[in-house]
């Protein structure tokens, strides 16, 4: 059985699609399912071995140079990869009306389905005129998690319940460079950059928490992906000890930063969510959104902070830290010395 995901983006979506992977090869061993997706993430798909063939799509980039003879070579080669097999089941799991044409375009075999989503959940970008590409629509809960969701789509589409374990199968990256953090011994990660300024935590906050693992012997590392994140990492670091502003980082170096990480915390953001996947110690941060749609539920190492409208105090963020790590060196010396008087 040939299948076709059609998630495109965004990082965090890419990631919470991946568990609908292992529950299709739970129940069908044989099903060869390949993904099309934002060329800008194909790193991250392909450290999943359940994907045969990621199909890399670039729509923000064609967009801006659709006049461009080369563009429109790409675009042409793109519909030629798309139009190479023929599907069994295609799957759209994003619910927008290029998803669903992006459906429509792709081969669909003899008794073949197109399944996607019959409906919006909470504060989604869903476009109802998605459903007119599909075969099946599947409806789900309004305050349905982005993994479950993806889950129920495929599951609905292959007549099967879903399973109770969530597995993301996320292979360990492979880092193109020799990583800066190698020979430091452990270290924490801090995602602290995202697009939406409201989603944002306090840098005096990120400063008192970098100070408290440092007191630990615990170093901070502070990646960021554009001029401003940079501005933001220098000023989280400014003085403080042991707290270092990486130089830029390729998406997969910054996957395998958050892979190797004895603790991360970080904003609800696509990295974030990524050190969730693969079950690191993971401190997420919410400030501007829904902690039920993204929060990582799957493993103990996992502690979800704060709500809309609800901002995460330092002092909840270091009994999380606790929790993850156990109580620092100073706080078990000093309870030692208080049960020896």
């Amino acid at each position: 059985m040939n299948i076709l995901i059609v998630r495109v983006s965004s990082l965090g979506d890419v990631v919470h699609n991946m568990p609908l992977l292992a529950d299709v090869h739970r129940h069908f061993p044989d099903a060869k399912i390949d993904w099309v997706v934002e060329e800008a993430y194909t790193d991250l798909v392909r450290l999943n071995p359940h994907v045969r063939t990621i199909i890399p799509i670039a729509l923000r980039r064609w967009r801006k140079h659709l006049s461009s003879a080369s563009v429109r070579a790409e675009i042409a080669a793109f519909y030629r990869h798309l139009r190479a097999l023929p599907y069994d089941l295609i799957l759209d799991t994003q619910g927008l009306l290029k998803t669903g044409l992006v459906m429509r375009l792709a081969r669909l075999a003899p008794g073949g389905k197109r399944v996607g989503l019959a409906n919006a959940t909470e504060d989604s970008g869903y476009e109802p005129l998605s459903r007119l590409f599909h075969c099946v629509s599947v409806p789900v809960d309004l305050r349905s998690h982005a993994v479950a969701r993806g889950r129920a789509v495929a599951a609905k589409a292959l007549e099967y319940a879903v399973p109770d374990a969530i597995d993301f199968a996320l292979q360990k990256p492979l880092s193109t460079l020799s990583p800066l953090w190698q020979g430091t011994g452990e270290y924490a990660v801090f995602f602290h950059g995202t697009a939406g300024a409201d989603k944002q935590w306090p840098i005096a906050s990120w400063r008192e928490i970098a100070a408290a693992l440092t007191a630990r012997g615990l170093p901070v590392l502070l990646p960021w992906g554009n001029a401003e994140e940079y501005a933001r990492a220098q000023q989280i670091a400014a003085q403080l000890p042991n707290v270092k502003v990486l130089p830029s980082l390729t998406l997969i170096d910054a996957i395998a930063l958050a892979q190797c990480a004895a603790l991360v915390v970080g904003v609800d953001t696509g990295l974030t969510h990524v050190a969730a996947a693969y079950c690191r110690p993971t401190i997420e941060l919410y400030i501007a959104t829904p902690r039920w749609k993204t929060e990582g539920y799957w493993s103990p190492r996992i502690v979800n902070l704060g709500d809309t409208g609800v901002m995460p105090s330092v002092t909840a963020v270091c009994a999380a830290i606790d929790h993850l790590l156990g109580a620092s060196p100073a706080v078990a010396l000093s309870g030692n010395m208080d049960q020896r008087a």
